[in-house]
């Protein structure tokens, strides 16, 4: 009982900012994924095109982005940028080189979702004179969506992981403020569980709603 009132007695002035960090996080990370989302999207429908002038920048974007680590592209957003005249609020940033690292994983995603449709729903689909624009939104995205709901949830988790990697362009997140915890009270396990227990909370939440979202769009 005295390690826990010893435990509880160190963090309980920085629980407050903590919990605002962890939720800052949070907001970060759903705007990440909703960008993710579209880039992903939008890169897995030009890399299935036939026209090389639109397959190439998507193949590049992919093959770019998985090939080089996560800290580089947050560099190359928030310090690189400057350098062309375009600067970012280092949130705006983290945002952006996020939600950028993570499209190209869910471009894959769904590009394995798209290649698991049989041939002949998309004939049948045309036979019957739709649209690509009708039977992508009709016929192919929802049984795509059943597909990938899983691995769209892992790296939503990843992204909500990855924003402790923006503690390096001052984005007070959870990760940051937990190190400044540290550094004025000299007490790290007790801070980095703090921090450890907070990140289950929000990684449990992104994986209940997808599970929940999963079952529901399966009822139907």
């Amino acid at each position: 009982m005295e390690a826990i009132q010893e435990f509880y007695d160190t963090i309980s002035g920085y629980l407050p900012g903590m919990l605002y960090a962890a939720v800052l996080a949070f907001e970060v990370t759903i705007l990440a994924i909703l960008l993710s989302w579209v880039l992903g999207l939008a890169a897995a429908l030009m890399k299935n095109s036939s026209r090389a002038v639109v397959r190439l920048p998507a193949e590049f974007y992919i093959w770019f982005i998985r090939g080089t680590p996560s800290l580089i592209q947050i560099f190359i957003i928030y310090f690189g940028l400057p350098q062309f005249g375009l600067r970012l609020s280092p949130i705006t940033a983290g945002i952006i080189a996020l939600g950028l690292s993570s499209g190209a994983y869910v471009a894959e995603v769904v590009r394995s979702g798209l290649i698991a449709i049989p041939k002949g729903q998309w004939e049948s689909a045309r036979a019957v004179g739709m649209d690509q624009y009708t039977m992508m939104r009709r016929i192919i995205l929802p049984q795509v969506i059943r597909i990938i709901v899983p691995p769209l949830t892992n790296e939503a988790v990843n992204t909500l992981k990855n924003t402790s990697l923006l503690s390096v362009i001052t984005v007070v997140e959870l990760t940051l403020f937990t190190q400044m915890a540290i550094a004025a009270t000299f007490r790290p396990f007790d801070f980095y569980i703090m921090a450890a227990l907070l990140y289950l909370v929000m990684t449990t939440v992104l994986s209940r709603f997808a599970t929940w979202y999963e079952s529901r769009y399966e009822a139907y």
